[in-house]
């Protein structure tokens, strides 16, 4: 309690500072405020790929001076040193404090998504989709205490993330951005971020200010691809994909990132609804919004909402957006100072959005220090950092198949590895790493280990070949491949995704490609045993080949230490303890999830994807008993505790991710047959029994109901976990 005062006066003390800052502002420095542009439009081009960057600061000096601007974005093409972060950073906040009127100082941000992915040797944790994997949440709070000190450290306060976008369209590029199709899970994940990245004073040396994205339903466009439309009911929208964003500004989130797309015709940065109706109007936020890369502009040039640049600018800020990610230019601001001067923006709008940004800079502590955080110098990537991540890839390792019990693996077995992501440490990472798309494998850190380097240092050089056999779209030696299979035990096939980010990563068919499904075959041909490895970001369809492996092992972008933590699994070392966040299709055009509606599964239509969400083996087993609810009837407001018993009954220790779902049989909305309500991590030794305690309250009784709003209503409520099941009623 006395935290949450001390929050409530900080803030009422920020306040009198913004009003007083405010009033002594021009309308020019006002509209700089709300301008972000990116480093490269302040920078000089280099001549060779291998130049480094060079900082233009008489360009630097423009944009600050003259324009006024109050925030920057981005490195340029490549992750940045330590030391040269804080170079641009001084070089940045010099200008503003020796040159400008006011001295507000500018605010930095940058897309550290899995760790400070611009930051050289930051320590890079597996991407969202693997770490909701996990389902542990002290594990995502911890990725965030670490994100924030190294990105910190290297001079910047605000960060790019968590996306709370629903991931309910497997095809789509930014899948793996994502915490999985489940709306609870994604909350859940995004608050436990949040706590760690953030918490309740984000002026600290080792914290950031976090940025929601993208403020909503960017996740489900229609035809997969990114940045295109999403058709999405108002009912729809609230059910599923604002709840993550409501859950997180009520933990504290003070920026958001807007939708780069556009919902039933409403570009994201148009949508007047959404930005003010729903998110101040109802929700209360005080903090500021930011458009994506371009987007303001692309009103005009993409979407052909505006007619001209000063239409998309006009309705943009109307609509609800503070500040704009330019990024190359200086466009916004001359256009936004016309229209004021026009009349056409009223000043009280301008106000309105520079106070929300003023406000954020004062609650970062840039007003203070504007420099870099050196505190976290000694601690940057060591070794705490990462043992932490390690622990975290281990985690996040999904054992899909075992037939047989065929894992874990003998240390003297002779191994053939072979197929295109078996020695890259690219498609550990995927995009946002080092640069945009992750895809420069030379520039990756050489004390890292690839999935063949750590299963060498299991088996040793002299049990171990490697073949490559395919590219991912290109053969290799295939041929080779099959004959290296005469003189070993067990095939390893690698197999999955090039990384990739954003509309670069479109597809148009999500099976995975036809040169690594040869290798496949081929492979398998020869009856030797095999393991399936994949490493995606999306869930590529094998339901070809996945019948025929002895095993298969799924990871969605494990991160920096995800190589040791697959060899750890494979050769029993670790205990996998994964599950699917995601219901992984059978077939391309079968993308039913597991939180289907009632009718999705009768009448011929079936619920069958390659493996279920919250499907995930074990080298033990564990047993579910006891299933006991605190009440068999309830009244409006009363909640229900819900206990279970949970036996590890195999020989060795494990972690055992709980999960609780409730289903509501009958309401005047078609109900969904079962939802996650509630999920814990145990650890259990051989023989041990837990009982593991949830809350089922009314919120989580509700739904959106006629009104579209949240409605509990009488009747029958199923509670399941695992293979059991109760119910109770709500008279």
């Amino acid at each position: 309690m006395a935290q949450a005062v001390k929050t409530r006066t900080q803030e009422t003390d920020i306040d009198k500072k913004v009003k007083s800052l405010l009033a002594q502002m021009t309308l020019e420095e006002k509209v700089g405020q709300m301008t972000q542009i990116t480093l490269q439009a302040v920078s000089t081009q280099a001549k060779t790929k291998d130049q480094e960057h060079i900082l233009d600061v008489k360009k630097l000096e423009e944009a600050i001076v003259k324009y006024k601007i109050g925030s920057m974005l981005n490195a340029w093409d490549a992750a940045f040193s330590l030391d040269y972060w804080r170079y641009i950073i001084k070089n940045v906040q010099d200008i503003v404090l020796n040159k400008t009127r006011l001295k507000i100082p500018v605010l930095y941000g940058v897309d550290a998504i899995h760790g400070a992915t611009y930051t050289l040797g930051s320590t890079l944790f597996p991407q969202s989709l693997a770490m909701a994997s996990s389902f542990n949440r002290d594990l995502e709070r911890s990725a965030g205490e670490i994100c924030s000190k190294e990105v910190r450290a290297s001079g910047i306060p605000w960060n790019f993330y968590p996306v709370l976008d629903v991931g309910r369209n497997p095809i789509w590029p930014r899948y793996w951005e994502t915490f999985g199709e489940d709306t609870f899970l994604v909350s859940e994940m995004g608050k436990a971020y949040i706590e760690g990245a953030q918490a309740a004073d984000m002026s600290r040396d080792d914290k950031v200010a976090i940025c929601l994205k993208h403020y909503a339903g960017y996740s489900v466009p229609l035809n997969g691809k990114d940045r295109s439309p999403a058709w999405i009911g108002e009912r729809s929208l609230r059910e599923y994909f604002l709840p993550p964003f409501k859950n997180a500004i009520d933990a504290g989130a003070e920026t958001i990132m807007i939708n780069s797309a556009e919902i039933d015709g409403i570009p994201g940065h148009a949508n007047y609804h959404l930005l003010t109706e729903v998110l101040r109007n109802e929700w209360k936020f005080k903090g500021f919004t930011i458009s994506d890369w371009q987007d303001i502009q692309r009103l005009h040039i993409r979407d052909n909402v505006a007619d001209t640049q000063e239409e998309a600018v006009r309705m943009a800020v109307m609509a609800g957006v503070d500040m704009s990610m330019v990024p190359f230019d200086f466009s916004f601001c001359k256009i936004l100072v016309k229209l004021v001067k026009q009349g056409k923006v009223p000043m009280k709008r301008i106000n309105e959005a520079v106070s929300r940004i003023l406000r954020v800079k004062f609650m970062v502590g840039l007003f203070e220090n504007p420099y870099s955080k050196t505190s976290c110098e000694n601690t940057f990537a060591g070794d705490r950092h990462t043992e932490q991540n390690y622990e975290a890839a281990k985690e996040t390792i999904i054992l899909a198949k075992n037939e047989n019990n065929f894992l874990p693996l003998s240390k003297n077995s002779k191994l053939l590895v072979t197929g295109p992501t078996a020695d890259k440490l690219s498609v550990l990472n995927g995009g946002w790493t080092i640069t945009w798309q992750g895809n420069v494998e030379e520039l990756y850190p050489k004390e890292k280990k690839t999935v063949l380097e750590a299963v060498k240092e299991k088996v040793g050089e002299e049990n171990l070949v490697f073949v490559a056999g395919t590219d991912f779209n290109k053969e290799i030696n295939i041929d080779e491949a099959v004959k290296a299979t005469k003189n070993v035990d067990v095939v390893l096939l690698c197999l999955g995704e090039s990384t990739y980010c954003e509309t670069p990563g479109n597809i148009v068919d999500l099976t995975l490609e036809e040169t690594q499904l040869r290798l496949a075959s081929e492979i398998f041909k020869t009856g030797k045993p095999v393991v399936l490895l994949l490493l995606e970001g999306r869930p590529r369809i094998i339901s070809k080949i996945e019948v025929m492996a002895n095993a298969v092992v799924v990871s969605f972008l494990p991160g920096m230490e995800g190589a040791r933590a697959i060899a750890d699994v494979l050769f029993g070392d670790v205990n996998p303890s994964a599950k699917m966040p995601v219901s992984y299709p059978r077939y391309v055009n079968d993308f039913v999830h597991y939180d289907h509606k009632y009718l999705e599964s009768r009448d011929g239509n079936v619920y069958n994807p390659q493996y279920k969400f919250g499907h995930g083996l074990s080298y033990t087993a564990y047993e579910y008993s006891n299933l006991r609810l605190s009440k068999k009837k309830i009244k409006k407001g009363e909640s229900v505790k819900v206990k279970v018993d949970v036996t590890n009954s195999g020989k060795r220790a494990g972690k055992e991710s709980v999960l609780v779902y409730l289903s509501d049989l009958f309401a005047t909305v078609s109900p969904c047959n079962k939802r996650l309500k509630g999920f814990e991590k145990i650890y259990l030794e051989p023989g041990e029994t837990k009982t593991v305690e949830f809350l089922i309250t009314p919120e989580h009784m509700s739904f959106i109901g006629l009104n579209l709003k949240p409605v509990v209503e009488k009747g029958k409520f199923v509670v399941s976990v695992e293979n059991l099941k109760d119910e109770f009623e709500l008279i």
